[in-house]
């Protein structure tokens, strides 16, 4: 079986540099100008694997993003102008996530055919991969086609959106309007290229203690779909916008780690724009901040387990030059001993009168940051009030945060006592420059309380714009449509306005040369700021995109 299948191997993120210490012959798969996978083998069975390999080595584990606001983005004003009418033409939009019914009506012209350029579905293994990678099957526009013209399509191509975030995600950017159900994707003349990813393999599930049966994807995946939408980008010599729609609680929170890093790199250069949602977790209660000024510089902080919770991990990332021990004590009073901060070490603490296990690591230096790192994982952990005790063993002020891991990797019964709303954007979204968006309710125009709110863990503006995400109208699967909500919904949105920002610069010959970073410039510039509100915040950003204002400030002399 190919490595990067195999349940056996862990796919190990390492620099490029490294190749040559890791390399058998057939366990190395290339993601990018910087970093490549090693697959090794596992022990599934022993979790101070990690330990063995460093923290960065493994990939984040994502969650989905999502559960007439056309209007309200400046969108209908400036189609409606007839010296502008951007509809995408000519511009390609790419979504990486759980697939696409190419089936619906919303992704066919009027003569029955796709809009959809290519479909690589990494689930499946019984076609052609891409040229150049190694898993999954390519199915290119012809193929599609064929299949739509076929009393059978799916015995052509097989490939489906079982759980429909993807389709609705693609819908909001690109979907063909649709008058009976007042619906209409904000760029309806693009292309398509869609990316489904494949579940993240169980042994990085139970490495990160992630039940077997929860839906999520590895941020490897990820990458190596973001190689494959951009490459199909230069064949064609097309500007292209990336939609992220998903996130992680796992990183540094910092703009930091492999997705943060090529996300960065590709929206410097010409032609390439990629948003990123800002997660949903704000109001879940899984992010906690302490700063302890004053002797014994020590916090303790009570951390509620719920009933259904029976694997989870947390991770404490203490800003420097703190050196923190920890310990951790169960609800009947017992306790690990006092964790000390040390190289590569993985401790287990089996309960004596409970049957709960803590796993320990308590990482002197996390190599991709350079900053401590506490990493707890929690085995059939008994329900109540555990406390968690972290103290400065240099004897001075200390402040770090922790976080729960995000969406449905665990319960709402799980939580932080005392919570911290802020801090909660989920990564790749605390990137320095993609674009990264919250969502707010174009209705009321109230911020989702979900909605992820900054800084980042080092004090970087973040988010960077708000655009509507509540209850859009979307596509499902089964030729039907529904309404979707969440900041994967606002990302799609802000990526059908730079699309159409593209259509303006590259199509139509403004500026061939616009960068990512520069549309996004465009659209802080342009974003609407009610004088009532501070800006930039950490809620908002900048402010409400608004495409409208941006040409129009864009072209006022």
């Amino acid at each position: 079986m190919n490595k990067i299948l195999d349940d056996n191997y862990y796919d190990l993120i390492i620099s490029n540099i490294m190749i040559p210490y890791y390399d058998t012959g057939d366990n190395i798969t290339h993601m990018n100008i910087r970093n490549s996978l090693a697959h090794v083998p596992n022990n599934p069975k022993d979790p101070c694997d990690l330990g063995i390999h460093p923290y960065n080595a493994f990939p984040s584990i994502a969650t989905l993003s999502s559960t007439v606001s056309l209007e309200r983005s400046g969108v209908g004003t400036v189609q409606r102008n007839p010296h502008m009418a951007l509809f995408g033409r000519g511009i390609i939009v790419a979504v990486l996530d759980t697939g696409i019914d190419y089936q619906h009506q919303a992704f066919t012209y009027h003569d029955g055919t796709t809009r959809i350029l290519s479909l690589w579905d990494q689930t499946i293994q019984e076609g052609s991969p891409p040229d150049g990678f190694t898993y999954g099957t390519e199915y290119t526009r012809e193929h599609i086609n064929v299949a739509l013209k076929s009393d059978d399509p799916l015995s052509i191509v097989p490939s489906v959106d079982t759980n429909g975030h993807g389709t609705a995600i693609a819908s909001i950017i690109a979907g063909k309007s649709s008058p009976e159900y007042s619906f209409s994707g904000v760029v309806p003349e693009s292309d398509l290229v869609i990316v489904k990813l494949k579940q993240a393999k169980n042994s990085l599930k139970k490495i990160f203690f992630v039940p077997e049966d929860i839906e999520c994807y590895q941020e490897t995946d990820l990458i190596i779909g973001i190689a494959y939408v951009t490459s199909i980008a230069q064949r064609l010599n097309r500007p292209i916008v990336i939609c992220i729609a998903m996130g992680t609680s796992q990183s540094s929170h910092d703009g930091r780690g492999a997705t943060s890093f090529i996300t960065n790199y590709l929206v410097q250069q010409p032609n390439i724009g990629i948003t990123i949602s800002a997660g949903n977790e704000a109001n879940k209660h899984r992010h906690y901040y302490n700063s302890t000024t004053a002797v014994p510089f020590q916090n303790d902080f009570e951390l509620r387990v719920g009933g259904n919770d029976k694997l989870f991990a947390i991770e404490l990332w203490p800003l420097i030059p703190a050196r923190l021990s920890i310990e951790i004590i169960a609800p009947n009073r017992e306790s690990t001993m006092e964790v000390h901060p040390s190289l590569g070490v993985c401790r287990r603490f089996p309960g004596i009168f409970i049957p709960s296990v803590v796993w320990i690591n308590n990482y002197i230096f996390e190599e991709e940051t350079g900053d401590q790192l506490i990493l707890l994982r929690f085995q059939d952990p008994i329900p109540g009030n555990w406390t968690i005790r972290v103290k400065n063993l240099d004897n001075g002020p200390f402040s770090f945060h922790a976080w729960l891991p995000s969406a449905d990797l665990i319960s709402e019964e799980t939580f932080f006592l005392y919570s911290d709303p802020n801090t909660t954007i989920t990564s790749p979204g605390n990137a320095t420059s993609p674009l990264t968006v919250t969502a707010y309710n174009q209705f009321n125009n109230s911020i989702l309380p979900e909605s992820g709110r900054g800084y980042t863990r080092t004090g970087f503006m973040k988010p960077d714009i708000a655009a509507p995400g509540y209850q859009l109208t979307c596509a499902v699967p089964g030729n039907q449509y529904g309404s979707i909500t969440g900041s994967g919904t606002a990302a799609a949105h802000a990526a059908g306005i730079i699309a159409m920002v593209f259509e303006w610069a590259v199509s139509r010959g403004n500026y061939t040369n616009i960068t990512g970073i520069d549309v996004n410039r465009l659209l802080i510039r342009g974003a609407r700021r009610p004088s009532t509100t501070t800006y930039p915040n950490i809620v908002w950003g900048y402010g409400q995109i608004d495409i409208n204002t941006l040409f129009e400030r864009l072209t006022r002399t």
